[in-house]
């Protein structure tokens, strides 16, 4: 029994199962009844639930649920399964990513884990093995050249298990280097990452996908550069949680709330319940690339308008700021539409 025992536990992770303990000098970044110390970005309140000492996203809208606090150097040791056996499900960890979402998607800065299933492109370009690649704006060098050139480490072996069974990843990160191991297992990786030190999160995109046994053991920092650190929460928190319309009043058909994206069915404007005094709000807009003399505008109150100048394809970010001076009565924010006009990622954050 001595040595059956240590051949057992051996054989559980190589399988992909669950370990009995978790690894040596680790901490919980999931105490598995609460979702303490994680941050909803953009997503609906029901998107990221806890169940049967599970973290269970229903994938609606695409968006993530971020660590609150960042990390440089680590081990992550982690359990996830796709619920879906048959069509491609999609789901992911974000590293080092940013406490909002890049210009115009519902997804972080940072180098993708990619965590998937049920996809065999036939360029081979992707698979559904463990891929390690940067998104929206980070930079990686894979391990070995992707065939088409991208920023993206394809595995060195199939791994990873199909729908209803769990998958075991460990995630070594340490000075822009980051190596994925699957079900006991290296297979992929990256280096020459940038940013190196961020938020770590999980990815909602579009189907049910469960994680479990989250732990993680700092490991001793290399004095990342500046520009290679993510950007730090400044207390801006969604006004839109991807799905409908709560916190906002509009004519009844006049505003749709589809995935993460707002957009309007005419020129009836779209009003927050809430009012604000001092704040600075940021949003993501995109205009029709041919625009028929109309005009997009946010307000607070009565206060002038800010409008949307020429043509705004693709998206861009707007950062507007009610200043102490204007604020001495709140005011609810005001936004005036036009056709073909679409927004996602609207943050407001109170200035004291």
């Amino acid at each position: 029994m001595v040595r059956t025992l240590p051949l057992v536990a051996g054989l559980a992770v190589a399988l992909g199962t669950l370990s009995a303990a978790p690894p040596e000098g680790t901490v919980a970044l999931f105490d598995g009844k609460t979702l303490a110390g994680w941050v909803n970005v953009n997503c609906h309140p029901d998107t990221w639930t806890v169940k049967d000492g599970e973290i269970v996203t229903t994938g609606k809208p695409t968006g993530y649920l971020r660590t609150d606090k960042q990390y440089e150097n680590f081990e992550l040791d982690f359990d996830w399964m796709h619920v879906e056996k048959e069509k491609m499900a999609n789901s992911g960890l974000f590293v080092w990513g940013d406490p909002l979402p890049a210009v115009g998607t519902g997804y972080t800065r940072g180098i993708e884990v990619q965590v998937l299933i049920n996809y065999k492109p036939a360029d081979g370009w992707a698979t559904s093995h463990g891929d390690l690649f940067s998104i929206w704006g980070a930079k990686c060098t894979p391990d070995r050249p992707h065939p088409k050139g991208l920023e993206r480490c394809l595995p060195s072996e199939e791994r990873v298990k199909g729908g209803g069974e769990w998958n075991h990843y460990k995630v070594i990160a340490n000075d822009g280097v980051i190596k994925l191991h699957v079900n006991g297992k290296e297979v992929s990786g990256v280096s020459k990452c940038s940013p190196r030190k961020g938020y770590l999160a999980l990815e909602s995109e579009g189907v049910e996908c469960h994680f479990k046994n989250l732990h993680l053991k700092e490991l001793p920092t290399t004095n990342p550069k500046a520009e290679d650190v993510a950007k730090v929460w400044e207390g801006h928190v969604s006004l839109f949680n991807g799905l409908d319309l709560a916190g906002w009043t509009a004519a009844e058909g006049t505003w749709t709330a589809t995935d993460g994206v707002l957009r309007p069915k005419g020129t009836e404007p779209l009003v927050s319940a809430k009012k604000f005094g001092a704040c600075e709000l940021i949003f993501d807009y995109k205009l029709p690339a041919k625009r028929v003399g109309q005009t997009f505008a946010v307000a607070f109150g009565d206060a002038k308008p800010w409008e949307a100048e020429g043509k705004a394809n693709p998206w861009k970010r707007a950062v507007l700021t009610r200043s102490m001076d204007e604020a001495a009565t709140p005011a609810e924010i005001r936004i005036t539409p036009e056709p073909g006009l679409e927004l996602r990622n609207i943050f407001l954050r109170e200035l004291k």
